[in-house]
């Protein structure tokens, strides 16, 4: 149960911006601006870096949100959750691009501090391709997503564990966004 007066059953983040439309509108905005606008960087790769981060400051919610939007975003089956999954956990190990690796290097350090980033990583994720641009809305995702995180569970929001939600909430996230948005809606059970 959550610390607030948040709509009965609408889960993590999604209840908190239900509480407080005025604070989704611009979260929202984020969001979509860092996950899903024009960028060089695929839209499943961007979820990627949000999934990790939350992965690593264990944020059930967001981990689980992101991980199965990213695997929607690559096609959705049991192997792209698959990778995901190990993204998460082993980014080094994980068959995606050298960019990609260097770059969740960076976001997972930003995820402990960002002071810790630091020229050598930067300069890794330059030679693997990484351009200005990338580098930049790669800590910002970091940070944002640690603010998110931070958002979700210091309020105590409701976490299923329901795998299947979670890639409800994936195809949807995957499919409208995030701006624009009901957040009390629920997944058929």
């Amino acid at each position: 149960m959550a610390y607030i007066d948040v709509p009965d059953g609408v889960a993590g983040i999604r209840g908190l911006l239900a509480f407080r439309p005025e604070t989704a509108k611009p979260l929202g905005e984020l969001a979509e601006t860092l996950l899903r606008g024009p960028h060089t960087l695929s839209r499943a790769e961007r979820e990627m870096i949000a999934a990790r981060v939350s992965w690593l400051n264990r944020c059930h919610f967001c981990h689980s949100s992101h991980a199965a939007i990213a695997a929607t975003h690559l096609g959705g089956t049991d192997a792209d959750f698959a990778l995901i999954d190990q993204v998460a956990r082993d980014p080094e190990g994980a068959p995606i691009s050298d960019k990609v690796k260097a770059l969740l290097t960076i976001a997972s350090v930003v995820a402990e501090d960002g002071k810790k980033v630091t020229p050598d990583l930067v300069e890794r994720a330059r030679q693997a391709g990484a351009t200005d641009v990338e580098l930049h809305d790669t800590v910002l995702i970091a940070a944002a997503f640690c603010m998110f995180n931070r958002y979700v569970d210091g309020l105590g929001t409701w976490q299923p564990d329901d795998p299947a939600m979670y890639r409800e909430f994936g195809r949807i996230n995957a499919e409208l966004g995030y701006v624009n948005r009901d957040y009390t809606w629920k997944p058929p059970r």
